[in-house]
């Protein structure tokens, strides 16, 4: 698997490279990144990171683990479940980690190279921990799948901050409620917050496009502006297939065409607010949607989450 990672990585480098730079990107939170590092930045942001490790473990396992038996560590083929939104899943979570430890990094004083390798890696040490943590549920394992989408995000992050010295393309998210989740809580989730994490069929992932980024600098064009194309799924009670004692629903995949807006770009004097536009990027912005799919063709929303 790592070999064939590893040369799309330095394909994606050297293309990114070899285009011309546009925009680059600017602190989160502080007007400059120090000059030099500084040794108390670093404990805040390690001690940060670990917090948010521990945290963050600590609300999956009480979400995911708590209630079903371990067992010894294993491995399992899970690429054909929930066709493949959790692999997206993974992808975008690793991609947006990244992004905060660079710009954490860079905080601290360290220099850009580093911090893109050593913070752009967090999303996938972070994801890493979890695999480990599956591969102990006897309900689950560890997935090489998911592994290589974990990479992915990391390649995604790290190619573009290499080449660009920015995040042109951005994976976002979005959510809305559906009728599955009532219908099979254990695997959909019992609340509002575990049908966020667990109900993929409210999901939706997409690839964010910042438009002006690939024009020349003196291009009016609104610099928040993006283009965005998604993925979806619907119908699925379960990972694999449907439970036969439940409603039969048919499971297929949906493609979407819509517009989207980068807070990153939304300009301000604020530097706290300019932080927070970065933190809630990851989040779609509501549009109309051109939707495609087997069953229904083509959909048009007049508003889509």
């Amino acid at each position: 698997m790592k070999k064939a990672i590893i040369p799309v990585f330095v394909i994606i480098v050297l293309l990114l490279k070899a285009m011309p730079v546009c925009s680059q990107s600017e602190p989160y939170f502080v007007k400059s990144y120090p000059d030099k590092l500084k040794t108390k930045r670093i404990l805040y942001v390690s001690g940060g990171q670990s917090l948010i490790y521990a945290t963050s473990l600590t609300l999956l396992y009480q979400t995911w683990y708590k209630d079903y038996p371990q067992s010894a560590f294993h491995w399992i083929d899970d690429n054909g479940e929930w066709l493949q939104m959790d692999k997206i899943g993974h992808a975008t979570t690793s991609a947006y980690f990244g992004k905060f430890g660079y710009e954490m990094y860079r905080w601290a004083g360290m220099n850009r190279k580093s911090a893109i390798w050593y913070g752009g890696s967090a999303g996938f040490l972070f994801l890493t921990v979890i695999e480990i943590l599956d591969g102990f549920s006897a309900e689950w394992g560890a997935s090489k799948g998911d592994l290589i989408a974990n990479t992915a995000g990391t390649v995604l992050f790290i190619g573009q901050q290499l080449g660009w010295n920015d995040q042109r393309l951005n994976l976002k998210w979005s959510y809305h409620t559906t009728e599955f989740a009532s219908q099979r809580e254990d695997q959909l989730g019992k609340n509002g917050l575990e049908r966020m994490l667990k109900d993929y069929n409210g999901q939706t992932y997409w690839l964010s496009g910042n438009i002006k980024s690939f024009l020349p600098e003196s291009s009016k064009f609104p610099g928040w502006l993006n283009v965005a194309v998604g993925y979806g799924a619907d119908g699925m009670l379960g990972a694999n297939s449907n439970p036969s004692d439940l409603p039969e629903y048919q499971r297929y995949r949906q493609y979407y065409l819509t517009l989207d807006v980068d807070l990153s770009k939304i300009k301000t004097r604020s530097h706290f607010l300019k932080f927070w536009l970065n933190a809630f990027n990851f989040i779609k912005i509501p549009f109309p949607a051109l939707e495609y799919n087997n069953e229904h063709g083509v959909v048009l929303h007049y508003l889509y989450f």
